[in-house]
């Protein structure tokens, strides 16, 4: 299979410049061998696919930057037959990461010469850029939760050459050893205190917070504390898991259902309709705040726009607005008014310009108690 000029333009979709140490890893790695098969987004829900029933197509998925989900719930797309429709239920629970974030990751990282470098494993693709980054397989070691993840994933890097340490562990656990560097593809809230301790001194993690698009970078302390920033870049990733699939955390369907009835206070937003889940400075805002927050939107062509926020406590909120010029009529019930703090946020925005969550300074101790702090501003994890 022809798969190199693909890589090649891959390489220049991400990189941009041939001169970047990064353009050879992806030009040389062929991330195809690392998804067989994935879940494609259909009208009806997600449809599995796989590559070599049709190559061509297989080549031009594999080779865009793009995330592949390949895992719906507890269903690997490697085990389910091509054109299986899910029209409902699982979340995506494993995926071969965009390669513009996972470089992103890396380069945030700063990977030296000899950095003994822990990652996550998913498909193993983003393994594969790590060990020809570091051009030594023996500094990288992958982990997943899932066995069978990290079976198929050292198969493929040593089918094409590349022999990491690999190992089925919970990352929220005791890791396997000690490392200068910790690459999270996965995010976490709260941080992990393994990792403080799996980290040696002078050492740096890279990971994203929990529900937000917050992309964090810290250095480990002589005195086991950690301090760094939040970067201006922004990711998302699925949150760690510690079995085959989540807890069930969501909003029971009781509170959705609430949700379309009339609410215990009903008010007149100031601010036009929000597809909150689509930002990134106001959701993280948001799930820093006020954790674990769901978050529904439906528009119509210049026609009604709705938007539901929903809580595992009971709480929500729902605002509708016959057209996108109009402010919305909101309706909130349960234990909290989850609509007003969203307002809340968004009165600081339009005070300030900006909300303090991208270059806020962290702090983390040596148990994982993460502090983000910009001017008076603070958050704690």
């Amino acid at each position: 299979m022809d798969w190199e000029p693909h890589a090649r333009r891959l390489a220049d979709t991400v990189l941009r410049r041939r001169e970047s140490r990064w353009w050879n890893v992806l030009a040389s790695t062929p991330r195809h061998v690392f998804v067989p098969a994935w879940w494609e987004h259909g009208t009806s829900g997600p449809v599995a696919r796989n590559g070599p029933d049709d190559p061509a197509a297989w080549l031009k998925t594999a080779y865009q930057d793009t995330t592949l989900i390949t895992r719906m719930g507890t269903r690997h797309a490697d085990h389910t037959t091509p054109g299986t429709l899910l029209p409902s239920g699982p979340w995506p629970t494993s995926s071969s990461t965009l390669p513009t974030l996972l470089v992103t990751m890396y380069r945030h990282a700063m990977l030296g010469p000899d950095s003994h470098t822990l990652v996550t494993t998913g498909t193993g693709y983003g393994t594969a850029l790590a060990c020809r980054r570091l051009r030594d397989p023996s500094l990288v070691t992958s982990i997943d939760i899932d066995p069978y993840l990290v079976t198929a994933a050292t198969e493929r890097l040593d089918a094409i050459g590349l022999h990491p340490r690999t190992a089925a562990c919970d990352i929220t656990t005791n890791l396997p050893g000690e490392f200068d560097r910790i690459v999270s593809t996965v995010s976490v809230r709260p941080l992990p205190a393994s990792w403080l301790h799996g980290l040696r001194p002078g050492g740096r993690l890279v990971t994203t917070i929990a529900g937000t698009g917050l992309l964090l970078v810290a250095d480990k302390a002589d005195d086991g504390t950690a301090n760094g920033y939040i970067t201006a870049d922004q990711a998302s990733f699925m949150r760690t898991r510690h079995g085959d699939d989540y807890d069930t955390a969501s909003p029971p369907p009781s509170v959705w259902d609430a949700a379309d009835g009339d609410g215990d206070t009903v008010t007149t937003s100031r601010y036009p309709l929000l597809d909150v889940q689509n930002t990134w400075d106001i959701r993280s805002m948001l799930e820093l705040q006020a954790p674990g927050i769901e978050h529904r939107f439906h528009r119509s062509t210049d026609g009604p726009r709705t938007a539901w926020m929903a809580h595992p406590d009971g709480s929500w909120a729902r605002a509708a607005a016959p057209d996108r010029r109009t402010s919305p009529l909101v309706h909130q019930g349960g234990p909290r008014r989850l609509w007003d703090t969203l307002e809340t946020i968004r009165d600081r925005l339009n005070r300030t310009g900006q909300l303090p969550v991208h270059g806020a300074q962290a702090t983390i101790t040596p148990d994982g108690q993460t502090t983000l702090r910009r001017g008076r501003w603070s958050a704690t994890l």
